[in-house]
């Protein structure tokens, strides 16, 4: 029975992700110019924290990328410093966050038919695979904040 719900829960990771994944790159880019009141970045982030206290430089780059897979753009560096690049990657790492925040919505999915440590298991996967990648994408965008005020 275990195994068999293991599977299962693969299944739905891999096939939920491509999917979340598909959804999200076929909307205009724009429409991720500005944060909504979840995605906001707060005044306590700062690229000193994520730099020291959570170290994001020492392990960003061992993350997969993803964002070209249904044509969107590398997040693996910043772009030239054109601001319409600056803008497209600030929105292109704001996707990034929120599809990240959306696959974290299938862990109470799997509470149909997870109990024990199986439901234990998905929880700690779906944190581990999706909070790393929330955090760079926070991390960029903080960094890109910082960029465009040192232009004005």
């Amino acid at each position: 029975m275990s195994l068999r719900l293991l599977i299962i829960d693969g299944v739905v990771w891999v096939i939920g992700g491509a999917f979340v994944g598909f959804v999200f790159a076929r909307q205009d880019w724009r429409r991720f110019a500005a944060p909504g009141p979840f995605t906001t970045l707060r005044a306590f982030e700062t690229r000193q924290r994520y730099e020291r206290g959570l170290v994001v430089r020492v392990w960003k780059d061992l993350l997969p990328e993803a964002g070209t897979w249904f044509g969107g753009i590398s997040k693996r560096h910043l772009p030239r410093r054109a601001e319409g690049s600056l803008q497209r990657f600030a929105a292109e790492s704001l996707r990034a966050e929120r599809v990240h925040w959306t696959l974290l919505l299938l862990v109470p999915v799997m509470l149909i038919w997870n109990r024990g440590w199986l439901l234990a298991a998905n929880v700690v996967f779906g944190l581990v695979i999706n909070l790393p990648c929330i955090i760079v994408a926070r991390y960029n965008r903080l960094r890109l904040t910082n960029i465009r005020r040192h232009r004005t």
